[in-house]
């Protein structure tokens, strides 16, 4: 399994990385490992699109399926088979998100050790190709990405915010008593729990890792939060657009 992970996403990310230093201006890490972080967005972009646009839609549908689950209050089975129907209707698939946390974790875990391992040039893991720096510049802006760094970590946290903000939105307020259920309840609290208490959990956690590894976090949650809003509103435009046009047959 070493072997393998190393082949499949340590190595070439490795080499990406010691290549970009070797082209960019001043053999900047910094600029280096923005650079890498894009491509790996951009490279993986197409599953963010579809399950980004996939949370949109089932948000933008979420009044139609409180009707479903009114309607079919009583009968859990034909709730479940009425909520897939509508998702299949409107083009959604639960399972992307899960999907994009399966492909990301190898990935995440590689540009974890990649960071970690690039303030000095391994040449045997260097492909015969890839010409490296003489030397690697591990500052960016003045900041030593080889130390760590309270400013780099706190706007780690308030991007997460942010991301998060956009990603998972806040859940309606909490009902009369006798409506209220465990269900909710745990749901609000999760909903809470990922709104502040993760990017408090992330800023802590950035604290204690060298800056360069927390100025790929930054750089991945400022493409997250940009990619949010662009698809944002083109898939509340996209959904809405749909349920005007097939309403007037959904009244069965």
């Amino acid at each position: 399994m070493s072997y393998i992970f190393n082949q499949l996403f340590f190595n070439p990310l490795y080499n990406l990385l010691i290549w970009l230093s070797a082209v960019l201006p001043g053999s900047s890490l910094g600029l280096a490992i923005i650079v890498l972080t894009i491509i790996v967005k951009l490279i993986l972009s197409p599953l963010y699109h579809k399950t980004t646009t996939s949370q949109q839609k089932i948000r933008a549908l979420e009044p139609k399926l409180k009707e479903l689950k009114v309607k079919h209050a009583n009968n859990r089975e034909e709730q479940a088979r009425q909520t897939m129907a509508l998702y299949r209707e409107h083009g959604i698939n639960p399972l992307t998100s899960f999907w994009l946390l399966l492909i990301q974790i190898p990935i995440i875990l590689a540009l974890f050790w990649v960071f970690k391992d690039s303030f000095t040039i391994n040449r045997e893991l260097l492909y015969p190709f890839i010409v490296p720096p003489q030397a690697i510049n591990p500052t960016l802006f003045g900041l030593d990405l080889a130390a760590k760094n309270y400013v780099l970590a706190l706007l780690v946290g308030v991007s997460q915010f942010f991301q998060m903000r956009l990603a998972v939105p806040p859940i309606a307020p909490p009902t009369s008593g006798k409506d209220r259920t465990f269900k909710d309840d745990l749901a609000r609290s999760m909903n809470l729990q990922m709104r502040y208490m993760m990017p408090a959990f992330i800023t802590i956690v950035s604290l204690g890792f060298p800056a360069a590894l927390t100025l790929y976090w930054l750089t991945s949650n400022l493409f997250a939060i940009g990619h949010e809003l662009v698809v944002k509103h083109k898939a509340v435009a996209i959904i809405g657009g749909q349920v005007t046009t097939t309403s007037p047959s959904n009244g069965q």
